[in-house]
């Protein structure tokens, strides 16, 4: 009996051993990383991206396969900062726009009373621009004369066999004042639809401002007819 205490107790101490061993905490689980080439292959995994290797995606794993973290390819970080950077553009040039619009609307509602304010001043400003295309077309007329003039110069020298320098370069300046004179009637006449689209335009602004029924913008006063 006294043989097998010893070995008892032996036998005692292993099983308390590899109980203490089993209980024991594991290592700390070990993270790896996988890389991928440029066509988006993953080709590697380990405790660290090659150089080679460290523009493309990556993703890093623990030990049980559970992806931690995406690095996203050096390619595709510019793309998306591109990208952020156009949203914060439009976000900029779009409160810009609020800002504008809204200091056009007060400036509108603080200038007029009634719409029909809108459609005198318009009026005024067309008259302006009508005057002037009256005084152009008594220019056009005079251009157009000087030119006839010039031109039958030219031909009674260009019979005799040879035209002087000045009176060729006379002709031609004479052509160039009527092409301008009648540019700027041209000008004019845009100026006059410019005019009445904004004026237009203003009107609907203000009476969608005020609140005023649809009706009433059908029923706006319009341009005077052209001339």
């Amino acid at each position: 009996m006294s043989e097998r205490l010893p070995a008892l107790s032996a036998l005692a101490g292993a099983a308390v051993a590899i109980a203490l061993f089993a209980a024991a905490p594991a290592p700390m689980a070990q993270k790896i990383v996988c890389w991928k080439d440029a066509t988006g292959k993953v080709i590697g995994c380990g405790d660290r991206v090659p150089p080679e290797f460290q523009k493309n995606e990556s993703k890093r794993l623990d030990s049980g396969g559970i992806t931690r973290q995406t690095t996203v390819s050096a390619e595709e970080a510019a793309r998306l900062k591109a990208e952020a950077d156009k949203k914060a553009t439009l976000k900029i040039e779009e409160d810009r726009r609020i800002a504008e619009q809204r200091r056009q609307d007060t400036a509108l509602v603080n200038t007029y009373t009634t719409a029909s304010e809108i459609d005198v001043r318009r009026d005024r400003e067309l008259q302006v621009v009508d005057l002037q295309i009256q005084q152009l077309k008594s220019a056009v007329k005079g251009a157009v004369d000087a030119h006839a003039a010039q031109k039958t110069r030219y031909t009674n020298f260009e019979k005799r066999g040879k035209v002087p320098d000045n009176v060729k370069d006379d002709l031609k300046v004479a052509a160039e004042e009527e092409d301008r004179v009648k540019g700027r009637i041209a000008e004019k006449e845009k100026d006059k639809e410019r005019i009445a689209a904004s004026y237009a335009q203003q009107k609907a602004r203000f009476i969608e401002l005020k609140g005023a029924p649809p009706a009433a913008a059908v029923a706006a006063t319009p341009a005077p007819a052209k001339k």
